[in-house]
């Protein structure tokens, strides 16, 4: 029998596995997001994330110099002649003059256009464009050209998400806004939520009981069913639409899981504390603050990880309660779903703003996760 119970289960390595799995099924899209975040649109439509530290084929479109500047006469007809390349070289394996076949012509090879005009693309980016004195003129011509472009980063797409963007591009009010909304509420429920548990948990008042019960029937109640007539209910008394609104729905919302969870964790407190407490004449608010709180602060911890995030990535609750017409009070989910509607191609953009979201959660589950399962497990043995 000893040797029985000292023996490991079989099952042990498909356990390892599967969390091994479930870490880098997580992990993946989230590196992925990251190293976007820092590459350009071609490059990220070009090639994948994982081979961003290689070099990659990709499509870029240049033009030849302004004609007006630099044409040449060459007897009846003009020369334009040049480098594409203003700054970072390319390794370039085809051209072509329009975007229906880009890799239409070799280096070195020439485009033979209408009414004898010509370009000539060399592997180094130097062209020759000759034409008559009509077709030199205006624009310069067009070149597609397919390039081995070495890999690239950059701080640009933060430069332009937080800073340099405006209006639907700006996340950077989005953020400050949704640090607004998020803080308030997830430390209001918390400070509403610990009375109440201490009370439910350690004092003893008619009724108790059925209020534990209606505490847990709240929990399975799904919020959509409240968001219009709570809407009402704030239009009613003069709140309307704004972060008040918004700070009371989330603490309504977030109020019955934080109660079950501190009255579970408050009620498996050493009870003898609480007596000795008491026969020294403390008072019920004197053994919260000095004895039940801080022995509480890992189920405070967890029910924050929980509010912080629910609140950080909610959407549904700030479009009903918070989101005016103007735009002023948006938060980043709504912001970055905007951005789908109007940058729907720029995935660097995207990705950016996608980072730039989750970034923040990420810190204060890494920074608080230790408390997590000490508070889930709160109660749950005795």
């Amino acid at each position: 029998m000893a040797s029985i119970a000292g023996k490991k289960s079989g099952l042990t390595w498909a356990v390892h596995i599967s969390v091994a799995a479930l870490v880098l099924l997580w992990l993946f899209p989230t590196v992925g997001l990251f190293v976007s975040s820092f590459r350009s649109g071609d490059q990220i439509s070009s090639s994948g994330w994982w081979a961003a530290l290689f070099p990659s084929e990709q499509n870029e479109v240049y033009r030849t110099a302004d004609p007006k500047d630099k044409r040449v006469a060459d007897g009846d007809m003009f020369v334009v002649t040049g480098n594409i390349f203003e700054s970072a070289p390319r390794d370039i394996k085809a051209w072509g003059v329009s975007s229906r076949d880009v890799a239409a012509y070799q280096p070195g090879e020439t485009a033979e256009l209408k009414d004898g005009e010509s370009v000539t693309l060399q592997a180094d980016g130097n062209y020759v464009w000759r034409g008559n004195d009509k077709q030199i003129s205006g624009r310069g011509q067009r070149i597609f050209i397919t390039a081995t472009v070495p890999p690239d980063f950059s701080l640009e797409n933060y430069t332009t998400i937080l800073f340099s963007g405006s209006g639907q591009d700006n996340m950077a009010k989005a953020f400050f806004n949704t640090l607004t909304v998020t803080i308030p509420a997830t430390i209001i429920p918390i400070v509403i939520a610990a009375f109440a548990a201490y009370a439910l948990a350690w004092m003893e008042f008619p009724g108790r009981a059925l209020l534990i019960a209606a505490v847990v029937a709240l929990l399975v109640v799904p919020l959509q069913l409240a968001l219009i007539p709570l809407l009402r209910l704030h239009l009613g008394i003069g709140i309307g639409k704004g972060y008040l609104g918004v700070w009371l729905a989330h603490t309504a919302f977030g109020m019955p899981l934080a109660i079950y969870l501190l009255r579970n964790y408050m009620v498996g407190l050493p009870r003898d504390i609480i007596e000795n407490a008491k026969v020294d004449g403390a008072t019920d608010f004197e053994i919260f603050t000095r004895i039940i709180l801080p022995l509480s602060f890992p189920a405070l911890a967890s029910f924050a990880i929980f509010q912080f995030l629910w609140t950080w990535n909610d959407l549904l609750v700030a479009k009903v309660f918070l989101i005016d017409s103007t735009g002023s009070t948006t938060v980043m989910t709504n912001q970055i779903v905007e951005l789908l509607g109007t940058r729907g191609g720029n995935w660097e953009i995207l990705a950016t703003a996608a980072f730039v979201s989750i970034a923040v959660p990420l810190a204060v589950f890494f920074l608080m996760q230790r408390y997590l399962v000490r508070g889930l497990l709160a109660g749950s043995v005795k």
